[in-house]
Protein backbone atom coordinates (compact mmCIF):
# COMPACT_ATOMS: atom_id res chain seq x y z
CA UNK A 1 0.00 0.00 0.00
CA UNK A 2 1.44 3.39 -0.95
CA UNK A 3 -1.30 5.76 0.25
CA UNK A 4 -3.99 5.95 2.88
CA UNK A 5 -7.01 8.23 2.83
CA UNK A 6 -10.09 9.45 4.62
CA UNK A 7 -12.83 11.94 3.82
CA UNK A 8 -14.15 14.58 6.17
CA UNK A 9 -16.17 17.74 5.63
CA UNK A 10 -15.95 17.46 1.84
CA UNK A 11 -12.16 17.09 1.84
CA UNK A 12 -10.31 14.04 0.62
CA UNK A 13 -7.26 13.62 2.83
CA UNK A 14 -4.55 11.49 1.24
CA UNK A 15 -1.33 10.45 2.96
CA UNK A 16 1.60 9.19 0.93
CA UNK A 17 3.02 6.58 3.29
CA UNK A 18 6.65 6.62 2.13
CA UNK A 19 8.83 8.22 -0.50
CA UNK A 20 7.83 6.80 -3.84
CA UNK A 21 10.12 5.21 -6.36
CA UNK A 22 9.72 4.39 -10.02
CA UNK A 23 7.83 1.16 -9.25
CA UNK A 24 5.04 2.76 -7.17
CA UNK A 25 4.83 6.34 -8.47
CA UNK A 26 2.15 5.59 -11.07
CA UNK A 27 0.18 3.44 -8.62
CA UNK A 28 -0.02 6.29 -6.10
CA UNK A 29 -1.11 8.82 -8.73
CA UNK A 30 -3.72 6.41 -10.09
CA UNK A 31 -5.08 5.66 -6.61
CA UNK A 32 -5.47 9.40 -5.90
CA UNK A 33 -7.14 9.93 -9.27
CA UNK A 34 -9.57 7.05 -8.62
CA UNK A 35 -10.47 8.44 -5.19
CA UNK A 36 -11.16 11.91 -6.59
CA UNK A 37 -13.37 10.51 -9.35
CA UNK A 38 -15.22 8.20 -6.94
CA UNK A 39 -15.85 10.72 -4.15
CA UNK A 40 -15.93 14.08 -6.00
CA UNK A 41 -14.51 16.01 -3.02
CA UNK A 42 -14.62 19.80 -2.72
CA UNK A 43 -10.86 19.80 -2.09
CA UNK A 44 -7.94 17.43 -1.71
CA UNK A 45 -5.04 17.51 0.73
CA UNK A 46 -1.99 15.33 0.20
CA UNK A 47 0.28 14.72 3.17
CA UNK A 48 3.82 14.16 1.95
CA UNK A 49 6.20 11.74 3.67
CA UNK A 50 8.84 14.49 4.02
CA UNK A 51 9.23 18.25 3.62
CA UNK A 52 11.43 17.64 0.55
CA UNK A 53 9.75 14.97 -1.54
CA UNK A 54 11.76 12.63 -3.72
CA UNK A 55 11.50 13.22 -7.46
CA UNK A 56 9.14 10.26 -7.83
CA UNK A 57 6.93 11.42 -4.95
CA UNK A 58 6.79 14.89 -6.44
CA UNK A 59 5.99 13.43 -9.85
CA UNK A 60 2.93 11.64 -8.42
CA UNK A 61 1.92 14.83 -6.59
CA UNK A 62 2.29 16.90 -9.78
CA UNK A 63 0.17 14.39 -11.71
CA UNK A 64 -2.53 14.52 -9.03
CA UNK A 65 -2.38 18.32 -9.01
CA UNK A 66 -2.85 18.51 -12.79
CA UNK A 67 -5.81 16.14 -12.63
CA UNK A 68 -7.43 18.06 -9.77
CA UNK A 69 -6.83 21.35 -11.54
CA UNK A 70 -8.56 20.02 -14.67
CA UNK A 71 -11.60 19.14 -12.52
CA UNK A 72 -11.60 22.44 -10.63
CA UNK A 73 -10.74 20.74 -7.33
CA UNK A 74 -8.14 22.58 -5.22
CA UNK A 75 -5.22 20.44 -4.04
CA UNK A 76 -3.02 21.34 -1.10
CA UNK A 77 0.19 19.56 -0.15
CA UNK A 78 1.12 19.35 3.52
CA UNK A 79 4.21 18.46 5.49
CA UNK A 80 4.33 15.22 7.47
CA UNK A 81 1.70 15.33 10.20
CA UNK A 82 -0.69 17.15 7.85
CA UNK A 83 -0.61 20.45 9.71
CA UNK A 84 1.75 22.74 7.81
CA UNK A 85 0.70 23.47 4.23
CA UNK A 86 3.47 23.35 1.67
CA UNK A 87 3.48 25.05 -1.69
CA UNK A 88 5.73 22.85 -3.81
CA UNK A 89 4.31 24.47 -6.94
CA UNK A 90 5.43 28.03 -6.14
CA UNK A 91 7.49 30.17 -3.74
CA UNK A 92 7.72 29.24 -0.07
CA UNK A 93 6.14 31.21 2.78
CA UNK A 94 8.96 33.78 2.77
CA UNK A 95 8.65 34.32 -0.99
CA UNK A 96 11.88 32.44 -1.77
CA UNK A 97 11.74 30.13 -4.78
CA UNK A 98 11.30 26.44 -4.11
CA UNK A 99 13.81 23.90 -5.40
CA UNK A 100 13.16 23.07 -9.02
CA UNK A 101 11.55 19.69 -8.27
CA UNK A 102 9.99 19.57 -11.71
CA UNK A 103 13.46 19.43 -13.23
CA UNK A 104 14.20 16.21 -11.37
CA UNK A 105 11.83 13.73 -12.95
CA UNK A 106 8.32 15.11 -13.02
CA UNK A 107 6.83 15.99 -16.36
CA UNK A 108 6.62 19.68 -17.31
CA UNK A 109 3.30 21.25 -18.32
CA UNK A 110 3.88 23.78 -21.09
Amino acid sequence: MVISHHISDGTLHVRILHELDVTDRAAAALQIESLVHAHRPERVTVELPSRSPSPMTFSALARAQRMCQSLGVPLTATAPGGRAPLSPFGPDESGAPRPHWLEHGARHNH
